[in-house]
């Protein structure tokens, strides 16, 4: 690997360090908050789960970028990422709320007018679909799965510190499931301007493991998401998981759940499909 791609990737490594430093929350925010995991159990947690989301399931959200602009020349997506992360950067110091996933696919767009390139206006209304099907879908899961837990754990009748430690796993298990989606959901945003002007050679690791070319720039994308959930997600997890609503564990569940469910579902091929 010619380490000094790197400068060029800088525009995508701030983005996925911003993205840990802020979507972990999402995952492990309740968890943290209500003092049921120690923030850095939550964070070593988090970032595993992301790599492997990242690494293993990342390719199927960045091929839909991919459709949306093919940039073959490594300095022309360095502009693309860099111009999202300028737009992220600058909206969040405003303090208005921002995607990075809607920040990705404007500038994807840009490249595209710059160009003279025909933009596939049916990907981009794929992409604008999922950013509106996917916070209806985790609202009916969401009201779905709060009486199914509340008549669980009333069936089960489980003593107050069997209550405390089974939603502490289901916590656990649930941050997990969303951190791996969101590393496989999200990682197209980080390091999908750069899907096709990469040329790293295929790495064989002690004949155990291959990294294909996409695979080694995932893995780059998701120590730098990593890197963000280490060093300064802390205060967004507590404000997310304590701050923002008060939630008891049990509803925080729900959220959380409700929450992976969908990014995993968006991320797989074979479930977006069926739905869509």
């Amino acid at each position: 690997m010619d380490f000094s791609i790197v400068i060029f990737l800088a525009g995508g490594l701030f983005l996925g360090w911003a993205l840990g430093a802020n979507d972990s929350a999402n995952v492990f925010g309740t968890a943290v908050g209500t003092r049921m995991l120690r923030f850095r159990t939550a964070a070593i947690l988090c970032s595993v789960g992301i790599l492997l989301g990242a690494v293993i399931s990342g390719a199927g959200p960045a091929e839909t970028l991919g459709k949306l602009a093919a940039i073959d020349s490594l300095r022309e997506a360095a502009i693309a990422s860099a111009s999202a992360g300028l737009t992220v950067f600058l909206m969040t110091r405003k303090g208005l709320p921002v995607s990075t996933s809607q920040a990705v696919v404007g500038a994807l767009i840009g490249w595209n007018i710059a160009n003279n390139l025909e933009t596939d206006l049916a990907v981009v209304s794929k992409i604008v679909s999922t950013w509106i099907l996917c916070p209806i879908l985790a609202a009916i899961l969401a009201a779905a799965l709060l009486p199914i837990t509340g008549f669980a754990i009333r069936r089960a009748r489980l003593h107050l510190l069997q209550q405390d430690a089974a939603t502490r796993w289901a916590l656990i298990l649930a941050g997990i499931l969303g951190a791996y989606s969101l590393g496989a959901n999200n990682i197209a945003n980080v390091m999908g301007p750069f899907a096709h002007s990469i040329d790293f050679e295929t790495l064989h690791l002690a004949g155990l493991l291959t990294l294909t070319p996409l695979q080694q720039l995932f893995l780059l994308g998701a120590l730098a998401i990593a890197l963000g959930v280490f060093t300064y997600s802390r205060q967004v997890m507590m404000t997310v998981g304590k701050d923002l609503f008060e939630l008891s564990p049990v509803a925080g569940w729900v959220v959380v759940m409700a929450h992976s469910i969908v990014l995993f579902i968006f991320t797989s091929k074979a479930l977006s499909a069926w739905i869509g």
